[in-house]
């Protein structure tokens, strides 16, 4: 199937945060006092939503998942967003599918104004029409890729493409009623993506082109 519109992640996809984002988490669970495994063991909070994370991982009510929240964000916005990198290969798979003439968009759990931010710095905001990202107080993945349609002026369909590394990308793309195609490179394993019924997986941006165009 040829695609018109594909739509990114950001985490995972595009830049390697956990470092960012791990160390943000400590800095959250250390200043609420609560006791934590290794640092490997938080890398799964790169990729899903940050305040259902809190929840799932450490048994946070909603109100104390919120404030643990905050206290992330206290670290990440002074050095975390910082903490960052694009992955090798993807500037060339984004000007590749650029000039193929495809639309592309990001559509990420990070926050819009943070996601906004780590494109602008690396250089990578040039190559994408629109930029939805979640809000300060959390959003969905399948709200962020409706937003993203919407603004795009696209309804959901076969021909659009969400590309992620996580189950939450391909569950999303599922419940909208696009396709999905996971990546290997990022923070999610191929049992994963396939479990949640990824259309197709790649295991570098090379081959994330190739899907693509």
């Amino acid at each position: 199937m040829s695609y018109d519109v594909i739509l990114f992640d950001l985490d995972g996809t595009l830049t390697d945060s956990a470092e960012g984002i791990v160390n943000s988490v400590v800095y959250a669970l250390e200043r609420k006092g609560v006791p934590y495994g290794s640092k490997q063991e938080l890398r799964r909070f790169v990729g899903p939503p940050l305040q259902a994370s809190f929840c799932d991982f450490c048994g946070f009510s909603e109100e104390e998942a919120k404030d643990a929240v905050r206290v992330f964000r206290e670290y990440f916005t002074e050095k975390g967003i910082y903490e960052n990198s694009v992955y090798a290969g993807v500037p060339e798979m984004l000007g590749a599918l650029c000039e193929s003439g495809l639309t592309l968009a990001v559509a990420t759990s990070k926050p819009e104004a943070f996601a906004g931010q780590i494109l602008a710095r690396f250089g990578l905001e040039k190559y994408f029409t629109v930029i939805a990202g979640a809000s300060m107080d959390g959003t969905d993945k399948p709200t962020v890729i409706r937003q993203a349609l919407s603004r795009l002026g696209k309804e959901p369909s076969r021909r659009i493409l969400m590309v992620g590394d996580r189950e939450h990308d391909v569950l999303g793309a599922k419940e909208v009623g696009i396709s999905s195609l996971g990546v290997l490179y990022g923070y999610g394993s191929e049992e994963e993506l396939s479990e949640a019924g990824a259309d197709h997986i790649a295991k570098t941006p090379a081959e994330v082109v190739s899907y693509c165009k």
